[in-house]
Parts: C-alpha cells; structure tokens; sequence
C-alpha cells in the first residue's frame, strides 16, 4: 500500500532533480531556474558583492525583498496606513481633475484666438 501511494504522490509532486526541457519549460521548470549567479574571479569578493547588487537591482529582487513585511502590523497601523493611502489616492485625483480643468480652459482660449484671427470683421462668407 505504501508502495502504491509514493508512486501516485510522485507523478503528482514535481521532483526536484527533473530535467529542464529548454524548448517547452513549465511554470515549475521555471521557477528552478530563479535566482542570481555571480562569480568571484580571483577571491574578489567584493568586485562580486557589488556585481550581485547590480544584478539584484536590474532584476527587481531588491524591490521584492524591501516590501516585505518584517514583522507583525496592527489592525490600527493598517488602518492609519490605509486612510493616508486613500488620502493620497484623492489628493492626486483632486490635482489632476485640476490640471485637466486647467488644460481645457487653456486650449479653449487658444482655439478661440486662433479663430479670430483667422476671420476678419468686415468679410463674411
């Protein structure tokens, strides 16, 4: 009976020595090739560390690893949190409703002097 149930939960558990086909990876192959790999040539380690920086930088890791929560937030900071989140939401929507109305009544006025311009008084047509 054992027997029979490590040979079902294997075709169902992806093992972690499986080949790699390159051409067709799956969702699971890919995640085993996460990572970043840098060499140290020379015992370097220092010319390494700022090369890994660089690479964790350009890949993103960096960002992934700062948003991380790091420890256990209140109900009430989440609120506090939240609320300035929405504060800020609204006051961005408030400026740019402002600078839209802005934009409009600048363009209306030019189109409107552009138009008088182009016609003159005593001529109809």
């Amino acid at each position: 009976m054992n027997s029979l149930v490590r040979r079902v939960s294997s075709i169902f558990k992806p093992s972690l020595f499986t080949t790699i086909n390159p051409n067709n990876p799956s969702p699971q192959q890919l995640q085993q090739w996460r990572g970043i790999k840098v060499k140290v040539r020379d015992g370097n380690l220092e010319q390494a560390l700022v090369v890994m920086q660089r690479k964790m930088i350009s890949s993103g890791m960096e960002r992934l690893i700062r948003r991380q929560q790091r420890h256990h937030m209140k109900n009430s900071e989440k609120r506090i949190l939240a609320r300035k989140n929405l504060e800020r939401k609204v006051r961005s929507q408030e400026l740019s409703r402002k600078l839209k109305s802005i934009l409009i009544k600048k363009v209306s006025t030019l189109d409107f002097e552009s138009s008088d311009l182009g016609s003159t008084p005593g001529r109809t047509s």
